[in-house]
Formats: C-alpha cells, structure tokens, sequence
C-alpha cells in the first residue's frame, strides 16, 4: 500500500537568506547582551519514492530545516541550543535558550571560533537542477524495477529501491563576520534485487549511482551493474576456513577504511579513542605504496560542502604518503590542541564532532603502485574477492583495530571464480593496511571516494560450517 505526505511540495526549499539572518541575530544578540555567537543552518526539499512489483509502495516529500546557535558568555564557556523554527521569536527563544545554557558549559571544551571561517571560499562546480515531478520520478522507478526483474529468471523481487531528489542549503555566521552560504540539488537511485532459485539460498545484490539531479542519474548502468552482480552470486558453494590473499572491491575497501577512520581523527586522538596518539605522525602505518587523501571537494563527491560546520574551507588532505600517516583530521579544537591549522573536518557543536569526507586511496606516485608480483600470487594459490562487506556497524572494534565482518564475494581458483555461500573476514586494520601487496586496475569513482582494487595478503576466511 502506497503511502504520501499531505499537501502540495513547492519545488524549492525555503531560502536562508545570510545577511537578512545576520542583520535579525545581531539585533537579538544586543537585546540579550550576548557578544560573541555563531549559527549553522540547513533547510530542504526531499521528495522519494519506492515501488513493489509495479506498484508505487511509497511516496514521500518533506521540507526540514534545522538551526543551531551557540553563545559564548563572559566566561568564555558555551551554550548551544537547536530549533527548527526562523521565525523572529523561534530566533529570540533559541538565542536566549543558548545564553542561559552557557552557565552550564564544560570549562574543558571550549571551541571557539576557525581562524579560517572569513578566508576566501574557493566554489565548487555543482550545477543545480530543477527536481521533477514525484510521479514522473515514480514512473521512472517502475520501468526500472521492470527492467530489472526481466533480466534473469531468478528475479523474484527488487525489495530494495529507491529513487530521490533534493534541493538543499547550507549557512554559517558567526559574530566575527563570517558569512559562509551553499546550495545544492542532488539526486541518488538504489536497486538491490533478490534471486530466488528451487532448492537454492536467495541471493541479493545491489548498485547505487548519484548525481547532481534526476535527470542526470545513469539509470541503465545501476540495472546492468545490479543484474550483473545478483547473477554472479547464483552459483555458489562453500568455502574451506584458511588463511587468504584477499581482493577487496573499492567499495569494499573504502568500507573498511571509512569503518577505521577514528585513526585519522584527531578528535578520537585527544579522547583516547583512535589506535592513533598525539605523537603517531610520521610512523609508517601501511606499506609504503600507499596513500590516502580525504578530498571532499572531489568533482565526484555529489554532495562535497565547501565548507565545514565551523565555515572552515574544506580542502584536499594527504593522510598518508608512502604509507607513513602525515595529518590528521581536526576542527577549530583539536587543531587548537595540536598547533596546527583546522583542516575542514568539523561539525557543530558545544564539543565539536570530527569525520572525514570522501576517501582518495592509491598508489603513492613514483611507488610502483606495489603491482609487482602479482601475477605469482594470481598462479599460485587460491584468492578470495571481496566485493561488499556487511554487519560493519557490529563487526568492527574501531578503538582496538578488530574486525569479523560477513561479506559478498567469490573464490577465484584455476582461472575460476565461483561465489561464496557464506563467510566472514577477521583481522585487525593494522595488518591489513601493512599485508598490502599492490593495487590493481584503475581507481573507481563510488559514492564514498575513489579506490582501484586493493590485494592484502594472508587474511582468515571462515567458511559457513
């Protein structure tokens, strides 16, 4: 049964006008004595849809927006307070709810303001579309499916579908003049089908393709990846519990990587949280062909800010270089802690949040790329490709390095690859990113960054008993 939101959605969200914005806050701020403030604001358009079988199983469209406000009082201590309400007096309430909170802030976490939130902002290239209509965007996810389900017999259902649209803005002020504004209209489309077989386990598989809007979405090349993928995984078999030479997927591997990014964080650093420590920059962390940016200002990063929560510009970073860890991802905070400048990283808050963007991994230039030898490994003995990992919100211990995740993903042996019935990879990140043997291919464009195939050897496979 196909369920809607009442009313009619406009076509655009509700505009964050920054100066008029300004102009109203500096007013409240004089009335409630406050001097030194900052606000994050977003505001939305969505509009999805699903489908069963032919039939339209939901249609939604929403408009959200969201401030938050922070007040810093004559002690220097910080109150923080979230609406959704810009109207004049939602504005008066919440700057006030902040200013009376800040007699409570945490002496031990004061942030302050980026030295960098009035530096030039560099533009993105993002072009803004206009979103089409709900039912067309319906119309289009039925053929689709359709499309899909014709593909192979075995195709009983597409389970997981969707297809969605948003028109989005983001704002940050802050009393010392930073007027930081960005608007986008992005656009995402998933198909995960089932394969149901006589006497056989159903078998699942799926592909997702972003864009700037719906109109630019590669609809053909998500059902041709999501058939192609489902088929590859009907003919299965066991695999025998061993130690392997492990082929991860981009996708696969930049799962992993994103699953350990408190490695990288030099929030988790000052909490006692990261495998990492203050004094870990400059230690060799992974084979030396290694590296890894975080550059969320990738043209193929759909949804790349400008800049961060604390209007920091956002930037490329080299984390690693010839596998030795060089940076790490700070806020005004933690950059603060460390003496060095923020990086882009952060989010809003009274205790600032810090996670990485979108993940650059490869062959560090003039390496080699670690491709040597791969060949004797490919003859040698039997691999395992891993094409998707799951559970990784259960499997992995970020803090101590641990990881037994399931996966997707096939035994390739004589030339053979066979699909997996079922199995789980364990071990610890740090092997892992030491055990590497190479790349291979070249690095694929995903949803979260842009990975080439990655070998690590000697990785414990369990087999389903």
């Amino acid at each position: 049964m196909a369920t809607a939101t009442a009313g009619t959605m406009p076509d655009q969200a509700p505009g964050l006008d920054g100066p008029q914005l300004r102009e109203r806050l500096e007013t409240l701020a004089r009335q409630h004595g406050v001097g030194q403030w900052d606000l994050g604001a977003s505001c939305s358009t969505d509009t999805s849809v699903q489908v069963d079988r032919g039939e339209a199983k939901q249609m939604k469209g929403a408009q959200r927006s969201a401030i938050t406000i922070r007040v810093w009082n004559g002690d220097g201590l910080v109150g923080i307070t979230s609406t959704s309400d810009l109207s004049e007096e939602g504005l008066a309430k919440a700057l006030a709810g902040a200013h009376g909170a800040s007699a409570f802030g945490n002496p031990a976490e004061t942030p302050a303001f980026s030295p960098l939130a009035t530096a030039p902002l560099e533009p993105l290239d993002q072009p803004r579309h206009a979103p089409q209509p709900i039912l067309q965007l319906l119309d289009t996810l039925k053929q689709a499916e359709a499309s899909l389900l014709g593909r192979h017999s075995a195709f009983a259902t597409v389970p997981y579908n969707g297809l969605a649209q948003r028109s989005s803005e983001r704002l940050y002020l802050n009393s010392a003049g930073a007027c930081r504004h960005q608007q986008l209209t992005t656009a995402s489309l998933y198909l995960y089908a089932r394969a149901e077989e006589t006497g056989r386990k159903p078998r699942s598989a799926g592909a997702v393709r972003l864009a700037h809007g719906a109109s630019q979405l590669d609809i053909q090349g998500c059902i041709d990846e999501a058939a192609e993928r489902t088929i590859s995984h009907l003919d299965y078999a066991p695999i025998a519990t061993g130690r392997y030479t492990c082929v991860f997927s981009p996708e696969a591997f930049l799962d992993l990587v994103g699953a350990f990014s408190s490695v990288f964080n030099a929030r988790a650093v000052l909490d006692g949280v990261s495998l990492s420590h203050r004094d870990s920059l400059g230690e060799q962390l992974a084979a030396p062909f290694l590296s890894i940016h975080d550059n969320g200002r990738h043209p193929g990063n759909i949804g790349a800010s400008a800049f961060d929560g604390e209007g920091t510009p956002t930037r490329r970073l080299t984390l690693v270089e010839g596998g030795v860890l060089t940076s790490f991802l700070h806020s005004e905070a933690t950059a603060r802690a460390f003496g060095v400048a923020p990086t882009g990283h952060a989010g809003l808050g009274a205790k600032v949040s810090v996670g990485p963007d979108w993940f650059e991994i490869g062959p560090t230039p003039g390496s080699g790329g670690g491709q040597q030898g791969l060949d004797r490994f490919r003859a040698d003995q039997p691999l395992v490709w891993i094409d998707s990992l799951s559970a990784l919100h259960a499997g992995v211990k970020a803090s101590q390095g641990a990881f037994s995740l399931p996966f997707d993903g096939w035994l390739i042996q004589n030339g053979e690859a066979r699909s997996i019935e079922a199995a789980t990879v364990a071990g610890d990140i740090r092997q892992v990113l030491q055990g590497i043997i190479g790349f291979e291919g070249e690095a694929k464009l995903t949803p979260d960054g842009l990975c080439p195939l990655v070998w690590v050897e000697g990785l414990s496979v369990t087999g389903e008993a």
